[in-house]
């Protein structure tokens, strides 16, 4: 197997991946910037680790000479795509990470005619939920070559893990965005409201700024694009208030403390709990005549889909099946692709109205 380093391995994401490609008979580098939980993870899991920050792209281009891939599960990826992206162009290594950060898709997307020279592949947005609603978006189009619009939805029944936190605190300021004509679209948090069958009836749902208003739209080439979750009413009050209370939350001492109170309060989902959660994902194609199609998608604990999409994506770019420059993962391995990964359901689908 060709040499893979994943990067954050010690927090929660890359724990999890880094254990399963473990699990796989995958001898994954492990690293990072935190030489003790680097270390102590190693020893654990009797691997190699490199030690090394980004503020350098030469010192991380030498780390990454005989490394054939890099896995991004560092999060925020403002704070580390960029970097590990540069890097990667120079030693000539393919990347692929487990974002939903819309600005991060498309900056990584700017530079594919550089991995096409460099014959790498950029492959960001490989974990939840942009796998299986790119796959889902792509399959719909299948059912409806003439879509004009895509709207999107995940319903998942999971708190956010420190780095999800960590996430959303750093994207504070950006509230939300849609696809609009081809557009990138900046819009107020929670600027749409509708309900959706998600799967188990129909459950009240806002528009989030979530990674498939980029990747669905470079996948299919539908010019509009906009994606939902489900939102119990305490969500969508919060979402309201966005307006008035981020310029206060996006202040960085403020940042930083619930920071800190996200690092304190919650890890992650013990083992029991993912094995024991499950995730709905809905489609909904239209064109511009009011031809309508719909269809679904379950899978189990979104921890657990983003793990097996990752290690999913990253083995057919070790083993050399993507081509260079930036890739989707539905653009790539095409709609089925999510259907072999986790156990996933089949794609429900509705008549095509």
């Amino acid at each position: 197997m060709a040499e893979l380093l994943i990067y954050g391995s010690y927090g929660y994401n890359g724990r999890l991946m880094s254990e399963e490609a473990f699990d796989r008979g995958m001898e994954p580098i492990l690293a990072g910037r935190d030489g003790g939980a680097l270390s102590e993870q190693a020893n654990e899991l009797g691997l190699e680790s490199r030690r090394f920050g980004l503020s350098e792209p030469a010192a991380v281009a030498e780390e990454l000479d005989d490394v054939d891939c890099v896995l991004n599960c560092a999060g925020p990826f403002s704070n580390t795509a960029d970097e590990l992206v540069e890097a990667c162009i120079r030693s000539r290594t393919d990347y692929v990470d487990i974002t939903g950060e819309i600005p991060v898709i498309e900056r990584v997307g700017r530079r594919s005619e550089e991995a096409e020279e460099a014959g790498i592949t950029l492959l960001p947005a490989a974990g939840l939920s942009s796998v299986p609603m790119d796959c889902l978006a792509a399959h719909l189009v299948e059912r409806l070559p003439e879509a004009t619009h895509l709207a999107l939805g995940a319903e998942t029944f999971r708190p956010p893990s420190v780095g999800s936190i960590t996430t959303l605190l750093e994207g504070l300021e950006d509230g939300g965005a849609v696809r609009n004509e081809g557009r990138l679209e900046y819009v107020p948090a929670g600027w749409k409201s509708r309900r959706i069958d998600f799967g188990r009836g129909e459950r009240p749902a806002v528009t989030m700024p979530l990674g498939d208003v980029s990747t669905s739209y470079y996948t299919t080439g539908v010019p509009n694009v906009e994606t939902y979750v489900f939102a119990p009413p305490p969500t969508r009050l919060l979402l309201r208030a966005h307006r008035f209370v981020a310029p206060l939350l996006a202040a960085e001492p403020v940042r930083e403390t619930l920071k800190g109170v996200a690092q304190v309060a919650r890890e992650g989902p013990s083992k029991r709990a993912r094995e024991r959660g499950s995730s709905y994902f809905w489609g909904e194609a239209r064109t511009e005549d009011g031809e309508r199609a719909v269809s679904r998608l379950r899978m189990s604990d979104p921890y657990v889909v983003t793990g097996a999409c990752a290690l999913a994506v990253t083995e057919r770019v070790l083993d050399g099946e993507t081509a260079p420059g930036y890739r989707t993962p539905a653009g790539e391995f095409g709609p089925g692709f999510v259907l072999g990964i986790d156990e996933a359901e089949g794609f429900l689908d509705e008549e095509t109205s």
